[in-house]
């Protein structure tokens, strides 16, 4: 790949909306890395009231410099809400390297909880993220993305532990499981520490800890 052309993600064409491309030469690097560093910023500090002029006025980036990357204010945002997407599904993915038997499950479970809690208390940002992209489609679509791919993930890992005829099920049970993760961890971040510990230990003693689900009545 040549100077600044467009970069790819997980081997795929950047999504449409999103970052136009991303600069691979140090000093358009380090500018494209200003503006989400204050684009992050703004958002903890203003939630999603912000313009792409407060971004020029607070990175000291030229409007030019700003609009050959992001077309918008939501690619800003989108941008910022992928990179910590990653952090998630790294999470995820290393915690479901221990799911593999079935006695593993509530234990796997739990971490994957704990590791959100974690990394969500790490990065205040990306509450403020997350929140900034709920009036936006494009920015639903791409948590709903996430959210499926985590889902997909955990399916994955569940299906070879059940019987042949309840396969089937390890879809729609790590689909909902992975919804209520996300709300869960979501719901504890806003609350204080000692009331969210509660809620998260709650929530945690309900998850399942065996795949009897396959055996239910479809």
């Amino acid at each position: 790949m040549g100077n600044d052309e467009g970069a790819e993600r997980d081997g795929r064409p950047l999504a449409a909306g999103l970052a136009r491309k991303v600069p691979v030469q140090q000093r358009s690097r380090e500018k494209y890395e200003r503006i989400l560093d204050c684009a992050a910023e703004l958002i903890a500090a203003r939630g999603d009231a912000f313009t792409m002029s407060d971004i020029v006025e607070a990175s000291g980036v030229a409007f030019g410099s700003l609009y050959q990357y992001f077309p918008d204010r939501s690619a800003v945002i989108g941008t910022l809400a992928e990179r910590y997407n990653a952090l998630g599904r790294a999470c995820v993915e290393a915690e479901l390297g221990g799911l593999r038997r079935e006695a593993d499950l509530h234990g796997v479970l739990c971490r994957i909880v704990d590791g959100y809690h974690r990394m969500f208390l790490d990065h205040p940002v990306m509450r403020d993220i997350w929140l900034a992209s709920q009036g936006d489609r494009m920015l639903q679509a791409l948590d709903a993305e996430d959210g499926a791919w985590l889902a997909g993930r955990l399916a994955d890992a569940v299906a070879p532990l059940l019987p042949e005829a309840g396969r089937h099920r390890a879809t729609p049970f790590a689909a909902l499981t992975m919804v209520l993760i996300a709300a869960a961890v979501r719901d504890a971040i806003s609350r204080d520490p000692n009331e969210a510990a509660d809620m998260l230990a709650l929530f945690k003693a309900m998850l399942p800890r065996d795949l009897a689900f396959a055996g239910a009545p479809a």
